[in-house]
């Protein structure tokens, strides 16, 4: 795996894991669940410090496990969980950016996750009805207290990290990059000005990338069913994309999954992938793409594959995920 990535207090390896899935995004099972405790174990043993959660994600199960899945091996680990949505009993997401919010919740993560220290405490969204500054300095705050190592933020504009990172440094922006998903370039420009960390969230685009999913049988529960991209008239234009991809892994002998993430991490030395998965097999194989070495004319041949239709062209600094 390539030399982890130092920002402030914190030393992150070159590929993390994703948690949503553990307990929230593609309902898991009982049985999954402690499958993932295992993913968590083997994720540590493999070289991964970086794990990726949030509050909203369950809401609050998604941290409890990944505490759980922690004990005893907290040391080895950069925690970086999330604040600022609020999952509604209709199962909407509203935000909340205000400093009262900000600290309760971040009492309520570390108890859950079973942590004297978050290392990177991430606001999900900003929150238009809150001034920005209030919201980072109340997280700020944190950090000179001790509960809280770095600050990172997610889908903000570079207007708004401009503003922050004046404000208390950025330890890390996070934004969905992935092949069929590269419009978060200004921002990546930005942390490449800045030398701050980028945490690639879905660089397998939901698993699309991978050619593992098939549309017509996602459960209708599964948020995926919401995202244009996986419609059935998308899915028949996009399966050109992961056909793509499979005739560069095929040359090299990989997957997709691997070729997917190599090409996120050929974008800057400042990526972190963070796929998400609960699954052993997906997570050694995605790990593995770490030391996958893409060529110029490899390159060359992905950033020719056709756009995704149904792309979200959405305010990502405005959207939820």
């Amino acid at each position: 795996m390539p030399e982890e990535l130092t920002s402030g207090a914190l030393r992150l390896s070159r590929m993390g894991l994703g948690c949503t899935s553990i307990s929230h995004g593609y309902r898991p099972t009982a049985a999954e669940q402690e499958e993932s405790i295992r993913v968590i174990h083997r994720a540590l043993d493999l070289g991964v410090s970086v794990f990726d959660t949030a509050d909203v994600y369950g809401p609050y199960s998604n941290e409890r496990m990944l505490g759980r899945g922690l004990k005893g091996r907290r040391s080895r680990a950069v925690i970086a969980t999330k604040v600022g949505l609020v999952a509604q009993p209709d199962g909407k997401l509203s935000r909340n950016g205000h400093p009262r919010h900000i600290r309760a919740a971040c009492e309520n993560s570390l108890s859950r996750l079973q942590t004297d220290v978050i290392d990177l405490y991430q606001l999900h969204r900003v929150d238009p009805d809150v001034p920005l500054e209030e919201t980072w300095g109340a997280m700020a705050e944190l950090v000179h207290e001790g509960k809280v190592r770095g600050l990172g933020i997610s889908h903000a504009s570079v207007e708004e990290l401009e503003r922050v990172h004046a404000l208390f440094p950025i330890s890390a922006v996070q934004y969905e990059l992935s092949i069929w998903a590269p419009h978060s370039r200004e921002v990546l420009q930005w942390c490449e000005r800045t030398r701050t960390p980028f945490l690639a969230f879905s660089p397998l685009g939901r698993g699309f990338l991978a050619g593992q999913v098939d549309p017509s049988k996602l459960d209708s529960r599964d948020p995926r069913t919401r995202d244009p991209r996986f419609s059935r008239q998308a899915y028949e234009a996009n399966k050109a994309i992961v056909e793509g991809i499979a005739r560069v892994a095929a040359r090299l002998n990989a997957t997709p999954a691997q070729v997917s993430i190599a090409w996120v991490l050929a974008q800057s030395d400042l990526v972190v992938p963070i796929p998400a998965t609960k699954r052993l097999r997906w997570l050694e194989q995605n790990v593995a793409a770490a030391d996958l070495k893409l060529s110029e004319e490899d390159l060359r041949e992905l950033s020719e594959l056709p756009e995704a239709v149904g792309r979200m062209r959405w305010d990502y600094a405005r959207s939820g995920r």
